[in-house]
């Protein structure tokens, strides 16, 4: 049996061996890092180093929180933010609106975007908390995170930005608190962190994490995924990798298709979202599958649901293109043949 590919990396990624190298050293300081034996210290000396590189590597001033992951972050960011109102993004992940099921929506464009105009109307509040999405995890599409942030700092507020699909990858936007998941750029699962501009804009709960979070530090978490940062400064996927998408694309529109980076206003190139004609997105991913290929359809939180896609709805996308719609993501092991592989097998497919 050939090797399968796996092209979900928006999802998760696989474990760097740079990651899984430090996650062992991290195993054998097995002490809790708040205890104030020797055993201790040293582990919270490790802690502490692999902290400050990850604020280098990231390229944050501010403070780091370690989390479980992304959905302990978006918890910890909307339930103890010191703002009001929330307001989010219609397009956020689904971490986002089950932390804070309660928040207004804030309505996107057919492109993508968030609406800006309706944005600047809704912030005219006192200290609101507004979430969007640095890229979406389902179309790629980056949001003007830069743009949206001048409009709520004026505004007196807080800017959270789902960082997840972006860390590792592309530099993160100025934001006031930024949510971070290792395994979407191959560090372990179970780790992540909030990043804090400022502690004053929490409240604090109590425990470890300066108080802001429960819960012994997961050292050899911290460890790997510092440790996956470690190649970020170069690019995250090598141009040639993308091309045999990039010809794809004109394949798909000649034959009915629908590539949806056209509507985006600034896709990200490593997740894009194709609409085959004639073949629904569930369809799609059993056959791949069955051909040694793994992608998705849409997000990996919901895709089990085998509904059509709330994002693309939010953007207004034709329901039976949204029904129509895999996800497709490289990461940092992705090869050129993997990718040509995909367009062989989707072609075929689609021609069929």
């Amino acid at each position: 049996m050939p090797e399968r590919i796996y092209l979900d990396h928006a999802a998760t990624s696989p474990l760097r061996p740079e990651a899984k190298a430090a996650m062992e050293e991290g195993f054998a300081l097995w002490a809790n890092p708040s205890s104030p034996h020797a055993e201790g210290r040293k582990a919270r000396a490790a802690l502490e180093d692999a902290r400050e590189w990850i604020k280098t590597a990231l390229g944050w001033s501010g403070e780091v929180i370690f989390t479980s992951g992304a959905s302990e972050a978006a918890a910890l960011a909307l339930h103890h933010a010191d703002a009001e109102p929330r307001l989010v993004s219609a397009a956020e992940h689904d971490c986002i609106l089950q932390a804070a099921p309660d928040a207004e929506r804030l309505p996107v464009l057919e492109d993508g975007q968030l609406d800006l105009a309706v944005l600047q109307e809704a912030i005219e509040r006192e200290r609101p908390l507004v979430a969007v999405q640095q890229v979406n995890s389902e179309t790629g599409n980056a949001q003007v995170v830069d743009l949206i942030y001048q409009f709520v700092a004026k505004a007196g507020g807080i800017l959270l930005s789902d960082c997840a699909q972006a860390a590792g990858k592309n530099t993160i936007l100025p934001c006031d608190l930024a949510i971070v998941s290792a395994h979407k750029f191959g560090g372990p699962i179970g780790i992540g962190a909030l990043l804090v501009k400022d502690y004053a804009m929490l409240k604090p709960s109590g425990g470890q994490e300066r108080g802001y979070r429960r819960g012994t530090e997961n050292l050899p978490g911290v460890l790997g995924m510092a440790a996956a940062l470690e190649p970020s400064s170069g690019p995250y996927v090598s141009a040639d990798v993308l091309e045999p998408l990039d010809q794809l694309a004109q394949e798909c529109r000649d034959i009915g298709g629908t590539w949806l980076s056209d509507r985006l206003s600034d896709p990200t190139p490593y997740i894009r979202a194709i609409a085959m004609p004639n073949m629904s997105a569930t369809a799609q991913v059993m056959r791949f599958d069955m051909a040694g290929i793994s992608v998705s359809q849409g997000s990996a939180c919901s895709s089990g649901t085998m509904k059509t896609s709330r994002v693309l709805e939010a953007m207004q996308v034709e329901p039976e293109v949204a029904a129509n719609t895999i996800r497709v993501s490289v990461g940092w092991n992705t090869t050129k043949a993997e990718v040509e592989r995909f367009a062989e097998v989707w072609l075929d497919l689609a021609r069929k």
